[in-house]
């Protein structure tokens, strides 16, 4: 989400006064402010370095302010560098970092465009939302990380309660605030610019009453402007001053910075278990196919087969764009997905079942709108969701009737408890980049974990896109192995306990 026309730069430069920050002109008032952000910066300071009050390091923040961030970080041991917009505030900055290794530039970000591999963190705290071209920005900031540098970034976002609250009134719509986010496009454009290992969290700041009732005087929201106004004029000064802190409306994310390769890269994970009359051909279209400006990895997950599987897997052992993985035990497909997932490095990851069911000519459809960034988690939809063509088993009719029944009645039930719309929310064909699951522990073992993932990323906030794909559902004559009676029961136990587990 844009202004759309941008204000000038004239405008936007009569905005950044001196007195743009609240209680700037105001010596006690300043005080007051100057304890609230750093209280908010040793917040995010634990965050960035858990349990260590000690740490080393280069860091740069851009949009410094007044220098507090630097000052906490700085006490910490880090080597700090500081740039932002406003002389003013490069000044009260500089005179904070007296007497530690500190150096503060005024401008924007393009004063250190040039630099390469200067920093090992770089902070930009409700910043990005300020810049024209976030885009630019963020290379400019990758220029700066060195190899495996982080960086920690807040921004106000479209997503928060606050947000949700007030729509159109929302206090973070400004006229200095160009672009909007929420968790789904942030991550994207991260990622898109080259960064990986993203993990989100809520930005949890310390204010006070009388900050907030002095924010809301500034920047007027009707109805809350005068709420707030009564409250700061009839609350004794100690609780107006006290301090508290609250999530309100900004989402932080930390991320490390990725070395850029030529192609992008597909992880398409393959797991094996008795599918010896189908695993070769699987294998060889899955390397023969060609994606435009991508190269494909396959891993293969044999799970200690007993049809002769585990001999054709190991024939493609020492191929270059191949990883084996043998298991011991047959522990089920959701066990060796998982398996395989960790040992996958590309920038998106496809699940593609050994049993020629799919289409592998429908990869070109499902990895388009993750390559162009439109989408972070697709689904192949079988037969377009149509729930009545998924399963025609001409030697088991009543079999595919009453799988057909069970995908209608689960689908509804995952709709409901998810507040989602999806036709066909079981495909194998789930299409993902690979740090919407960073941080994600998996459990399931079986077809539950088609559930699982489906889920935690929903509740992750990634809503899938489907997609029509082709689909030739073979029957249990055939070699279907799932459970007509024991499986559903985990699959309504994946879908109600996954509702309350936190992600």
């Amino acid at each position: 989400m844009l202004i759309n026309p941008q204000p000038s730069d004239e405008v936007i430069a009569g905005i950044y006064k001196n007195d743009y920050f609240i209680l700037s002109q105001d010596q006690k008032g300043s005080g007051h402010v100057e304890t609230l952000k750093k209280s908010t910066a040793d917040r995010y300071l634990d965050i960035l370095f858990p349990g260590n009050k000690k740490v080393s390091g280069d860091l740069l923040e851009i949009g410094c302010g007044n220098g507090d961030f630097l000052n906490r970080a700085a006490l910490r041991g880090l080597k700090v560098t500081g740039i932002d917009y406003s002389p003013h505030a490069c000044a009260i900055a500089r005179n904070q970092l007296e007497g530690f290794q500190a150096e503060v530039f005024q401008g924007e970000i393009s004063v250190l465009e040039g630099k390469k591999e200067c920093f090992d963190y770089i902070v930009f705290c409700d910043v990005l939302e300020h810049v024209r071209n976030p885009r630019l920005f963020l290379r400019i900031v990758h220029d700066l990380l060195k190899p495996n540098g982080t960086i920690f970034c807040i921004v106000p976002s479209l997503d928060s309660w606050s947000a949700k609250l007030l729509k159109s009134n929302w206090m973070e719509f400004k006229l200095e605030h160009l672009s909007y986010f929420d968790t789904k496009s942030l991550r994207s454009i991260l990622f898109q610019e080259g960064f990986s290992e993203i993990q989100h969290f809520p930005a949890k700041k310390t204010l006070s009453l009388d900050y907030i009732a002095r924010h809301f005087d500034k920047f007027h929201v009707p109805v809350w402007s005068q709420l707030m106004g009564i409250i700061s004029s009839v609350l004794p000064n100690f609780l107006l001053l006290r301090p508290f802190p609250i999530t309100a409306s900004g989402i932080g994310m930390i991320a490390k910075k990725q070395s850029r390769t030529a192609n992008l890269i597909l992880s398409v994970i393959m797991p094996a278990f008795n599918e010896v009359s189908t695993i070769k051909s699987g294998i060889e279209r899955v390397l023969n196919k060609q994606l435009r400006e991508m190269d494909i990895e396959l891993i293969l997950v044999e799970s200690n087969s007993t049809d002769g599987t585990r001999a054709v897997v190991l024939e493609y052992a020492n191929h270059p764009r191949v990883s084996v993985i043998l298991e011991d035990v047959a522990r089920g497909k959701g066990h060796a997905v998982r398996t395989g997932l960790k040992q996958a490095k590309g920038d998106f990851i496809l699940i593609q079942d050994a049993d020629d069911e799919y289409d592998i000519d429908d990869y070109d459809a499902v990895i388009e709108p993750l390559r162009d960034g439109r989408e972070a988690f697709i689904l192949g939809a079988r037969h377009g969701g149509g729930t009545w063509k998924m399963r025609k088993f001409n030697n088991q009719p009543l079999h595919a009737f009453v799988l057909n029944c069970g995908h209608w009645i689960f689908t509804g039930l995952v709709d409901v408890f998810y507040g989602v719309w999806l036709k066909d929310p079981f495909t194998m064909y789930k299409v993902f980049r690979r740090d919407c699951i960073e941080g994600i522990n998996f459990e399931c073992n079986r077809f539950d974990f088609d559930y699982e993932l489906l889920i935690k990323l929903i509740r992750r906030g990634f809503r899938p896109k489907e997609i029509p794909v082709n689909y030739r559902s073979r029957s249990f004559l055939e070699g279907k192995k799932v459970r007509i009676i024991a499986d559903p029961i985990t699959w309504i136990k994946a879908i109600v306990k996954f509702r309350f587990v936190k992600v």
